[in-house]
């Protein structure tokens, strides 16, 4: 028996073998120059053959040696690259071995007799020159109509959040430009949104260095990842765009069209939508500019030096204008969009001049119920506020960029943008304060104030900024210097009526009723003047000095008429307490030094500067009022700045910086006025503010292997405050709140963040694992008692990538946090929340053009302490064809949240109080629609089904 077992076992040992030998096997080779030197940091990819889609890639290592394992049988081709090599091309065939020996791999020297060829030939997926990765993007697939984020989410080692948000090796992208020009003024998701991703030839992914290092040429250690779309050559000929229109229930219809036509020196593109599906296509530039505060575009702001980032002006942040769009999330509510842009480049190297123009109008409404506990020292009181909200806006902005190149050595930049909102605002709400511990009884306990409000408000705002700016390079290496002026101004008016009947209860008497009946005309001019110079000189082959000059005058006009109204309005009456006029002047020196030390990698910089403020202000109730009243504070600090970055090798940063800040009190804040237009929350100034500052510490170090697309980003930081102004608070035994700015030390945040990512098998799957903490301290007088807030978070999240083949795509996430917030002035009301988030997308191509996609989001919200348990699933549906000659033509029929679950929820804790809000927004309802595509496309699965 033992006889016939030996042989029966060795010859299953040897069928086990043959199998595992014809099922997989490995390449290996030696990449080498013509001389026979390896050729280490070469990139290498395996293909199928028949349709060049990439199987596997990577680099050679030190020693030039290439290896791929655990490949299938099956005919593969070998395709390698190097700069200033031609490409090399190889068809591996596999024989019975388990390692194909494709030996020493010369590869060709680049000259201009092969030039013609290697364009002819070098169509690898992906290729990697130093820090760039070059994706050619038609080794992608992506279905029909798909735009450039479809098309992103597809290359290894990129990944497309929810919002539009790209990230690139782990590190978020700041700057997307096309054949590197801006588009729409450099907004990112502009680009990315609205382009086709069929009109896209190679996405280049590299480390550009920051404005100012561009502007001087001398590395100051920063980076930042920028994003390059290169078009295909027919696309450059020609126009190419696409239209789409919808209609559904509930009365839902939808349109948007695009339009591009783009050459070697010109650019034109044209977007325009409009819906009543909440899809607003505003960007986060669009409402910075909506609110006056994006003046300029891509550093172009002439603030030089370190830390300057917080110098930009600010419109429109007076909070005695009470003239905003009004509040409210863009997929909340009810939603009615009209936008519009157009984009307009001419670049013939010497010249090259950007601008573009974008519309935006939002006709919102909104129904909402807030929850609000307030955290007082013996007990607390909870705010509960039903309300309804109505708000138009338009937005119009326009910008220009002319960057001129004089000559080798001198520059010349102006920039010009402008922007015009008016709109107007309703606002209808029901009020409750409770008490916790009741001190009389009635059919409503605890109730200490009841108000009734309906206010309107209209305004018209225009702002614009202008900066020219002059670069010189001297003709020694490292020598240059810069100047900037800068004029922005910003005008404002509205005009708004305060309705409210306010309840006050105490001891179980008749309420005291205090009605408000108030009409208010705001008229405010903002002006600003900067000015700043730069110059670096080289000391030594390694050092640089850098000294630089900012200055600022700011000055105000605001005139705030307030009027006491009759009940059939009727009469008008001058309220002599709550008018006023004021005039502020606002001057910034600021005189700074840095030396800076450059070599192999190592990029450490060390610096102070002296800042002063000098403030000045008139103010008075009202401009016929000759009593006047004045404020004149000087304040002077020294701000050091230090940092290093440390370049590794093989794509790994270490990076570790402190620097000082500080922010002047704005004269709102010093003026001893009191404003009691809210009759439940009171405002006052406090003149004997001081600026604040911060200290801020972190670390950081990233890693990206662009062979095998393993990425890992950490970064520790530590924050603390020196005199915060903080708003504390008096409230009253009814619950009425005084709030004055005061001064206080020792706020603080720590916190990390960690993300690791990695393919489980290139190019069909990957994972990627992130975590941060957060500790913060927040500091808060409540009735004259330091009240200290500590929020700790945590944050969990995985995200799975399945691309198993072009017929199927799967995409899973998952976000968990916890957050919890204890208050030292009252430990019983310490708070718990927990958020968590659950989604998967599945796409599937059928058989005749048919697509399906899916998502299902889950969404949990659970605080105990109010007794908050929500469970949100979301289920979106979609099934499209392709049709028409050359496949121009799509029908989609999408069914958005199938349970009919939608509604904005929201929870958060900070200082003394924590609040939970309820939106109602739009539901479930099914739409029809049909895409027109100029061009055609091809087809295969998309990696989200509903953009």
């Amino acid at each position: 028996m033992k006889k016939a077992l030996l042989p029966l076992l060795l010859a299953l040992f040897c069928l086990t073998a043959q199998a595992q030998t014809s099922g997989r096997f490995s390449i290996k080779g030696t990449v080498v120059d013509s001389s026979g030197t390896t050729l280490p940091g070469a990139t290498i990819m395996l293909l199928l053959p028949k349709d060049s889609s990439l199987v596997n890639f990577g680099r050679t290592d030190e020693q030039g040696v290439l290896e791929f394992k655990n490949i299938k049988r099956i005919p593969h081709l070998l395709k390698i690259s190097y700069v200033g090599y031609l490409p090399y091309e190889q068809l591996i065939t596999p024989t019975d071995d388990a390692v194909f020996d494709a030996g020493k791999i010369q590869l060709k020297n680049l000259n201009q007799d092969l030039f013609e060829v290697v364009i002819k030939t070098a169509r690898a997926p992906l290729s990697i020159r130093g820090d760039t990765v070059e994706y050619n993007a038609s080794s992608f697939k992506v279905p029909p109509g798909s735009t450039v984020e479809d098309l992103l989410r597809k290359l290894p080692g990129m990944q497309v959040e929810q919002d539009g948000t790209i990230r690139a090796q782990g590190q978020e992208v700041q700057r997307v430009t096309v054949d590197g020009k801006r588009f729409f003024g450099g907004d990112v998701k502009m680009a990315t949104k609205n382009l086709p991703a069929e009109a896209i030839s190679k996405v280049q992914v590299f480390d550009g260095k920051s404005e100012q290092a561009r502007l001087t040429g001398v590395d100051d250690g920063k980076k930042e990842k920028n994003l390059n779309l290169e078009l295909k050559d027919s696309h450059k000929k020609g126009g190419f765009g696409k239209a789409t229109v919808g209609a559904g229930t509930k009365e839902r219809v939808e349109a948007k069209v695009s339009y591009n036509r783009f050459n070697d020196k010109q650019q034109f593109a044209i977007v325009g939508l409009g819906n009543n599906t909440n899809q607003t296509g505003l960007t986060w530039d669009d409402y910075q500019d909506f609110r006056g505060s994006q003046s300029f575009n891509w550093g172009d702001d002439g603030d030089f030096g370190f830390n300057n980032n917080d110098r930009f002006i600010s419109f429109g942040d007076d909070e005695s204008l009470t003239i905003s769009p009004g509040g409210g999330q863009s997929n909340q509510g009810f939603t009615k969009n009209w936008v519009g842009g157009v984009n307009y480049n001419y670049d013939n190297k010497k010249t090259l001049f950007s601008s573009n123009y974008f519309f935006n109008q939002t006709d919102r409404v909104q129904d909402a119920f807030n929850q609000r506990e307030s955290i007082l020292s013996a007990n607390s009181f909870r705010n509960e506020d039903r309300n309804s909200t109505g708000n138009l806006s338009a937005n119009h902005r326009g910008g220009i960029r002319l960057e001129q190149k004089i000559d080798s050595l001198n520059t010349l930049v102006v920039v010009s943008n402008a922007r015009f909102g008016n709109g107007n605002s309703s606002y209808i709400s029901e009020q409750r304060f409770y008490r916790n511990n009741p001190v009389w009884s009635s059919s409503l306990p605890n109730l200490a104030t009841r108000a009734d409000i309906a206010n309107a408000n209209r305004f018209n705002s225009f702002s614009m900024g202008n900066t020219a700016l002059y670069r010189h390079k001297f003709k020694k290496k490292g020598r240059n210097m810069a100047a900037s002026v800068g004029y922005n101004i910003n005008n404002s008016d509205g005009e708004s009526s305060q309705r409210s009947r306010n309840e006050f209860y105490t001891d179980g008497q008749d309420p005291r009723i205090v009605n408000v009946n108030q009409n208010n005309e705001t008229n405010s001019v903002r002006t600003q003047l900067k000015g700043s110079l730069l110059y670096l000189e080289p000391i030594a082959k390694k050092f640089t000095w850098e000294t630089f000059y900012n200055f600022s005058l700011r000055q105000d006009e605001v005139d705030r008429d307030v009027f006491d109204v009759n009940e059939d309005n009727s009469t008008f009456v001058a309220n002599e307490q709550l008018t006023r006029a004021y005039s502020n002047r606002f001057i910034y020196n600021r005189l700074g030094t840095s030396f800076r030390y450059a070599n192999k990698g190592l990029n450490i910089m060390l610096g102070v500067a002296g800042l002063q403020f000098d403030l000045q202000g008139e103010f008075s109730q009202g401009q016929s009022n000759s009593t006047r009243s004045s404020i004149d504070r000087q304040f002077t600090r020294l701000t050091p700045n230090a940092s290093l970055r440390y370049d590794l090798k093989n794509n790994r940063y270490l990076n570790v910086s402190y620097s000082m800040n500080v922010n002047e009190p704005s004269i709102t804040d010093l003026q001893p006025i009191v404003d009691n237009s809210n009759p439940l929350y009171i405002r006052e100034g406090n003149p004997n503010l001081v600026p604040q500052s911060y200290h801020r510490v972190s670390t950081g170090y990233q890693y990206f292997n662009p062979g095998s697309f393993v990425q890992f980003f950490g970064n520790i930081y530590y924050t603390y405050n020196v005199d915060q102004i903080v708003y504390s608070q008096e409230i009253d035994e009814n619950l009425v709140t005084r709030s004055r700015p005061t001064n206080v030390t020792g706020g603080s945040n720590l916190g990390s963040y960690l993300n690791y990512g990695f393919p489980l098998k290139k190019t069909k799957s990957t994972l990627n694992l992130n975590t941060s903490l957060n500790f913060s301290k927040n500091l808060i007088f409540i009735n004259d008692i330091l009240n200290e807030t500590n929020s700790n978070r945590y944050n969990f999240g995985t995200r799975l990538s399945l691309t198993p083949s072009d017929k199927f795509t799967f995409y899973g996430n998952a976000d968990w946090s916890i957050t919890n917030t204890r208050f030292s002035v009252n430990s019983q009301q310490d708070q718990k929340i927990i958020n968590s988030s659950y989604s998967a997308e599945m796409n599937v191509k059928f058989p005749m053009d048919i697509f399906f996609s899916s998502r299902f989001n889950v969404n949990t919200y659970k605080n105990d302490q109010f007794g908050f348990n929500q469970v949100q699933p979301i289920l979106n549906l979609s099934l499209y064809k392709v049709m028409l000659k050359s496949k121009k033509g799509e029908v989609r029929l999408s069914a958005y949240d199938v349970f009919n679950q939608n509604q904005g929820i929201s929870q958060y804790a900070s200082q003394n109080f924590v609040t939970t809000s309820q939106v109602s927004t739009l539901a479930r309802y099914f739409m029809l629609s049909f895409t027109y595509n100029m061009r055609g496309v091809t087809a295969s699965v998309r990696k989200n089904g509903y953009y």
